[in-house]
């Protein structure tokens, strides 16, 4: 996997751990930090930085904040995730509204997802 580790990178996913928002914040702290397939968040893949990675069942998670729905947000994502998924890992989007608004929902549909992942894994 092509995994661009230059400074600039690097830099801005530190950045970006610091200056998470509040949704981040939230499924990480209360979800994501201790859940026992590990995720990573802010992690450099291509030319990207990614908000949570699960290497183990291939998974990218992306909160949707509200850049993601303007006229450009739809076509930029669609290219970034063929990317991504060229590398082996499927891209779920959540809206951050969905974190506010259904968080025990969105974190029992993360909990399924992982291990129909992790199951599909073992049997290809």
């Amino acid at each position: 996997m092509k995994n661009i580790r230059n400074g600039y990178l690097t830099k801005r996913a530190q950045e970006l751990r610091t200056e998470a928002t509040e949704q981040e914040r939230r499924l990480w702290y209360t979800f994501l930090r201790k859940y026992p397939v590990q995720f990573r968040r802010q992690v450099p893949i291509d030319q990207f930085i990614v908000d949570f990675v699960c290497t183990k069942a291939r998974m990218i998670l992306e909160l949707d904040g509200t850049q993601h729905f303007t006229d450009n947000g739809p076509a930029y994502d669609r290219e970034r995730d063929a990317i991504l998924e060229s590398y082996g890992y499927k891209v779920y989007r959540i809206p951050n509204n969905e974190i506010n608004e259904n968080f025990k929902n969105v974190c029992d549909w993360i909990d399924k997802t992982v291990k129909q992942r992790l199951l599909q894994q073992t049997m290809e």
